[in-house]
């Protein structure tokens, strides 16, 4: 496996370091020059330098040859453009860090599937200590037959949730409406703009981001 890292931040190098505990072949884009030259002597991986934002210095990360591109820089307006570019280039797979939850659902909209959104679990592994609660990871309960998957309902689709239509093998398990969880039972109707998490078999997640992740744009398609 082959996996392209955006950036030498703590997070970063600590993603890039348990990976290759893993034996992943780690690549670091990094545009600081002197910033690589100090790793080079910590880190066994292979490094590129400039500006990962750039096509021309993703293209040279080779997608054609990597398994997936996280962008984990603190600034995710950054990391949202580097997954867009990345994925332009046809990456198989681009995970870009967002902290809040307006980029989060610009992410959804954008088709960015697979966004890591560090607060809200974070926030909520607090509250639960605070209560005495034991938190559980969804990676923890959700196994390798399973997968979970989000998506925004737009304005033609709201309506009557007995009348949603799904794909074979795929529930819902929760909605978010104006960032509050509502279940399925509390509700009768799918409103605009509701967040959907559905729980589905891994054969049925391609189907499910042909229904719903956005159409890019043609100026987003590589030529």
């Amino acid at each position: 496996m082959r996996v392209v890292l955006i950036g030498t931040n703590p997070l970063t190098l600590a993603t890039a370091r348990m990976l290759q505990d893993e034996g992943v072949d780690v690549i670091l884009i990094e545009r600081d020059k002197e910033r690589i030259e100090q790793l080079s002597e910590q880190l066994d991986c292979g490094f590129l330098h400039g500006d990962a934002g750039s096509p021309d210095v993703l293209k040279e990360a080779e997608p054609e040859n990597t398994d997936a591109l996280f962008s984990l820089l603190d600034n995710e307006q950054t990391n949202i453009i580097v997954a867009l570019v990345a994925r332009s280039l046809k990456f198989s797979r681009v995970v870009p860090l967002v902290a809040e939850s307006q980029f989060e659902r610009i992410c959804t909209e954008l088709g960015l599937a697979d966004t890591v959104a560090p607060n809200r679990a974070v926030a909520r592994h607090l509250v639960n200590q605070i209560r005495g609660e034991k938190s559980l990871e969804l990676a923890a309960i959700i196994h390798r037959d399973a997968e979970v998957f989000s998506f925004i309902v737009t304005q033609d689709e709201a309506g009557p949730l007995a009348d949603f239509s799904l794909p074979k093998a795929t529930r819902i398990i929760c909605l978010y409406r104006h960032e509050k969880l509502v279940l399925p039972e509390e509700t009768d109707r799918l409103a605009a703009d509701d967040e959907v998490i559905v729980i589905t078999r891994p054969s049925r997640l391609d189907e499910l981001k042909r229904l719903w992740e956005r159409p890019a744009k043609p100026d987003e398609r590589s030529e």
